[in-house]
C-alpha cells in the first residue's frame, strides 16, 4: 500500500474512533439521565409520595377524662333509742316518763287558731322573745314544732341574709306554713316535715333553734334532741320557751308546764350546756343553750 493511502485509512480510522466513542459517551450520559428519571418512581415503589399513595392517618378525638362523682345522698340521722318509763295516765297525760317528768298529749293541727289568736301578743309577748335572740342577719334559724309559723314569719325578718326553717311533724301544719309563706312572699322561710323521734336536718348546718312552747310534747324528748345537737352548727344556741311550772298563777295546764331545773337537767343529758334564763317574759321561761 502506497504511503498515500495508509494516511487516509488512518484518518478513517481516527474518525471511525471518535464516531464510537461519541456515542459511547452519549449512551453513558443517557443512562445517567434515565437513573435520575426513576428515582421518583423509585420513591412511589417505596410507597412514600405524596400524590401517588395517600397515608390514612386516624383522626383522634380528645376525650376529656371527667371523672364520674356519685352523688352520696347523706344517710339520715339515727339517734340512739332511749329506754322511756311508763306511768298511769295524768291529766292531758301520756302515761310516757322521761326523767321523771310525764309527756304531755300533743296539741293538734285543730289548734291553729288558738296560735294565731289575737290576744296571743297580750299574753305572751312574743315580740319581745325574737327581740331576746341574738342572731346574724345571715343566721339560720330552726323553729322546732312551728305549728302555724307563728314564730318563723316573726323571725324572718331578722335574718334577711338567712332563712328560718319551719319544723313539724304534722303535715297539715307543714302545709299551712308553706301556704302561709307563698301568700305573703316571704322568700326566706321553709317548710319542713320532720319526724317524731328527729328533726331530720343535714348534720352541722343550723345557728340556733327555736322551740316555743313544744318540747313538752315531743314524745320522744331525748331523740329529738339528740337529732338537735346533731343539727347545730358548733356553738350552736337552742333557745327554749316553756311555761313556767314553778308558778301556780300561770293558767295553764300542769304537763304543758315545765320547771327550769327539769329543762336544764333534759338539755344537759344530750350534751347542751346552760348560759342563762331571762325572766322577761309574762308566763315563760326564755333559756339559752349551747352547743
Amino acid at each position: 500500500m502506497e504511503p498515500k493511502d495508509e494516511k487516509r485509512l488512518m484518518r478513517y480510522i481516527l474518525l471511525l474512533l471518535i464516531v464510537i466513542g461519541g456515542m459511547v459517551y452519549l449512551s453513558q450520559l443517557g443512562k445517567e439521565t434515565g437513573n435520575d428519571s426513576e428515582k421518583p418512581v423509585e420513591q412511589e415503589a417505596g410507597g412514600a409520595p405524596a400524590e401517588a399513595e395517600v397515608s390514612e392517618v386516624e383522626e383522634v378525638e380528645e376525650v376529656e377524662e371527667v371523672e364520674e362523682v356519685e352523688e352520696v345522698e347523706e344517710v339520715p340521722f339515727s339517734p340512739k333509742p332511749f329506754e322511756y318509763e311508763t306511768k298511769a295516765k295524768g291529766r292531758g297525760g301520756s302515761g310516757k316518763v322521761y326523767m321523771g317528768r310525764e309527756i304531755s298529749l300533743v296539741m293538734g293541727h285543730e289548734a291553729i287558731n288558738w296560735l294565731e289568736r289575737d290576744n296571743r301578743e297580750d299574753e305572751e309577748a312574743p315580740s319581745k322573745a325574737v327581740k331576746g335572740l341574738e342572731l346574724r342577719v345571715d343566721a339560720v334559724v330552726a323553729d322546732i314544732g312551728s305549728g302555724s309559723g307563728y314564730y318563723t314569719f316573726l323571725i324572718a325578718p331578722l335574718v334577711p341574709e338567712g332563712k328560718v326553717i319551719g319544723v313539724d311533724i304534722q303535715p297539715e301544719m307543714v302545709a299551712f306554713l308553706g301556704q302561709k309563706a307563698a301568700k305573703l312572699g316571704v322568700a326566706n322561710v321553709e317548710a319542713h316535715l320532720g319526724k317524731v323521734d328527729s328533726v331530720q336536718l343535714p348534720e352541722g348546718t343550723v345557728d340556733a333553734v327555736i322551740l316555743v312552747d313544744a318540747y313538752h310534747e315531743f314524745s320522744h324528748p331525748n331523740e329529738m334532741m339528740q337529732s338537735i345537737f346533731h343539727a347545730l352548727k358548733p356553738g350552736g344556741r337552742v333557745y327554749l320557751l316553756e311555761y313556767r311550772g314553778e308558778d301556780p298563777d300561770v293558767p295553764i295546764k300542769t304537763l304543758h308546764k315545765m320547771t327550769e331545773a327539769q329543762s336544764v337537767k333534759e338539755m344537759k343529758v344530750v350534751g347542751l350546756r346552760h348560759l342563762r334564763t331571762e325572766g322577761f317574759l309574762p308566763w315563760q321561761h326564755f333559756m339559752i343553750f349551747e352547743k
